[in-house]
């Protein structure tokens, strides 16, 4: 599967036509940011969602140590039972700065990774939950409106002990952008490794963002987007190049484990209705 990235470095009034754009190019999910402190990611999803009739609206990540489990879980529930199938919603850590910029950087993220996405799970299912965790505390905590059908909760993760997290309690696993198809391959086999040893049955999303630039200039674009992300080495990762090259590097994450690929431009990307309609093309021509 398919999809860009709505950044937050755009301005968000311009997310609902973005959405509109990508919908009708084709593309099969959009993906919004939730960076501190930028835009609202259950308001951005949600308006996007609202503008749109089909396209699927992710969000990654919600930032666990912002946001009171049980607050999620009735924002999550009340998108699902609105626009049922469409959303897509992932949880994470947090950048760790960020957290303590605003009082709420814990001690433990795994440990309230453990705690927070079983019970967030657990509340869209719509079964009553009770939890004394170290972070969440719960007593006897049920949804008035759970969605029909609990969807997917995913968990964002890059180092070895997060990725082994992620397959314990997570529906599917982030992977952000700099991430190479060894490193997808690599998190796969973690995360498969995980969900074994926790006698997790089912299927795993592998979720990888995937910078990428299109165009003659593109290699030279996207080196100054990869230093002003700070990635060095093998992160120093993206696709660059005519419409042929994207889908050679989208396809060649998927055969390392990836089942959706997000296509992210630049930052300040200049044209980013152009680049909507570009991800269409590319979306079209893995579908043929």
């Amino acid at each position: 599967m398919l999809g860009t990235i709505f950044q937050p470095s755009f301005a968000p009034e311009r997310l609902p036509s973005v959405a509109r754009r990508a919908e009708r190019a084709g593309i099969e999910e959009l993906w919004v940011f939730e960076d501190c402190f930028k835009q609202g990611g259950i308001s951005s999803m949600t308006a996007a969602l609202a503008a749109t009739e089909r396209i699927r609206v992710g969000v990654g990540i919600l930032p666990m140590p912002l946001r009171n489990v049980a607050v999620t879980a009735m924002e999550l529930a009340a998108i699902e039972r609105m626009f049922p199938g469409r959303g897509r919603f992932g949880v994470g850590h947090g950048v760790l700065d960020w957290m303590g910029q605003v009082g709420r950087r814990v001690a433990s993220p795994l440990t309230l990774m453990r705690e927070y996405v079983p019970a967030l799970r657990a509340l869209l299912a719509g079964r009553e939950v009770t939890v004394d965790g170290r972070y969440v505390r719960l007593d006897r905590v049920r949804l008035d409106w759970p969605p029909a059908a609990a969807p997917a909760v995913l968990a964002a993760g890059e180092g070895p002990r997060t990725l082994s997290v992620t397959g314990e309690v997570a529906d599917g696993t982030v992977l952000t952008s700099g991430t190479s198809a060894g490193m997808v391959r690599a998190a796969a086999a973690r995360v498969a490794a995980a969900r074994d040893a926790a006698g997790r049955g089912g299927t795993h999303e592998i979720v990888v963002f995937l910078m990428a630039e299109f165009g003659e200039g593109a290699a030279e674009r996207m080196e100054r987007e990869l230093d002003a992300w700070g990635l060095s080495g093998e992160r120093r990762t993206a696709a660059v190049g005519d419409d042929s090259a994207i889908v050679e590097a989208v396809r060649e994450l998927a055969e390392a484990g990836a089942t959706t690929v997000l296509l992210q431009s630049r930052t300040h990307e200049p044209d980013l209705e152009g680049y909507v309609e570009a991800v269409g093309r590319v979306a079209r021509r893995l579908r043929s």
